[in-house]
């Protein structure tokens, strides 16, 4: 077969397990926003059938909006994943620049010590970050969020984007400085254009935990005013009695800034996680 022939082939088959890996990841996101839609007794007795005139039941969105603030919770949980994703890329950002432009004593060390919060969970230390809160007076505050998630962020970021800031050409900075740019605007002019694939990975990778998060939220900021949406939709769950139709339709609309996020940086994340195989 030649390389002609084969080039449409392997097209094909990629675009097919392309496909595939999407219908099954998105299966579990269609089935909660179908039975969203549908009364109890039909999410239980049929949840794989869609919504029918018999089936179709809005309460879940009805107590949704009616029970609690919603709409605050997720105010508070877009205020905190966006000013959380912009710290961890901006600092991420200048620590991987640093680390891959510049040789000092303990480069190397200091490399690994940011590597370790990969490997080391940030909840480990929740009774530590709590009394730190308590100390500072930012219990049930936004800000204790997102300096946590700020942290939490950063090792991960470091260590994705200082691997492909080592790979953007040398020359290039070079020529910068010869025309007498400062480091500053080498990084944000020169450098960071170059990154946007792995900025974007990074972006996503980073905003999903976030997002999800309930254990942070429910430690930190418990309160009426600062809860996320992950922690307003347990309202919902009762010890004996769940309201599933409320805590589907929560979850429905939980799931709307992710897959508007992947929207935006789906071309962006794509060459970002495969430009090392591609290499």
């Amino acid at each position: 077969m030649s390389k002609a022939t084969s080039s449409p082939v392997r097209s094909v088959a990629a675009h097919a397990v392309l496909i595939t890996y999407t219908v099954i990841a998105l299966f579990p996101v269609f089935l909660i926003v179908i039975n969203s839609f549908k009364s109890r007794n039909s999410i239980f007795r049929s949840p794989l059938s869609l919504p029918g005139p018999e089936t179709f039941d809005p309460i879940g969105y009805t107590t949704v909006l009616k029970q609690g603030d919603f709409f605050l919770y997720f105010q508070n949980s877009l205020i905190v994943t966006v000013v959380s994703l912009f710290l961890v890329l901006l600092f991420g950002a200048m620590a991987a620049f640093a680390l891959s432009e510049y040789r000092f004593k303990g480069n190397t060390m200091m490399g690994l010590y940011l590597a370790l919060g990969i490997m080391i969970p940030i909840r480990l230390g929740t009774v530590a970050i709590l009394q730190l809160m308590v100390a500072s007076g930012l219990v049930n505050t936004l800000t204790a969020l997102i300096l946590v998630y700020t942290a939490q962020g950063l090792p991960l970021a470091v260590f994705i984007l200082a691997e492909f800031m080592k790979q953007v050409s040398d020359d290039l900075k070079n020529a910068g400085r010869i025309d007498g740019l400062s480091e500053y605007r080498i990084f944000f002019r020169l450098v960071l254009p170059l990154v946007r694939p792995a900025m974007a990975t990074v972006a996503v990778f980073t905003m999903i935990p976030i997002w999800n998060d309930l254990w942070f939220p429910l430690i930190l900021a418990p309160s009426e005013a600062t809860k996320t949406v992950t922690l307003g939709a347990q309202i919902f769950i009762g010890q004996y009695v769940t309201n599933w139709n409320a805590v589907l339709a929560a979850l429905s609309l939980a799931i709307l800034p992710v897959l508007v996020l992947y929207v935006i940086f789906s071309r962006q994340l794509i060459r970002g996680i495969t430009s090392g195989a591609v290499k």
